[in-house]
């Protein structure tokens, strides 16, 4: 029987996919509000209030 085949490590793959997941999911939510005509920062503030991490002033 062979011997599994990691990109990295058994332990830093499952780590580096979900980075990729999550940075390719963050592109596609920031390109999308760049065609509604939203800036990034007014994104992060979106994302922020909808996550409940939004300073109050």
């Amino acid at each position: 029987m062979a011997a599994p085949t990691y990109i990295i490590s058994r332990v830093a793959d499952p780590i580096f996919a979900l980075f990729i997941g999550a940075s390719a999911a963050a592109m596609r939510i920031n390109r999308e509000g760049k065609e509604k005509g939203k800036t990034t920062q007014e994104l992060i503030q979106d994302a922020r209030r909808r996550l409940g991490l939004a300073q109050s002033s």
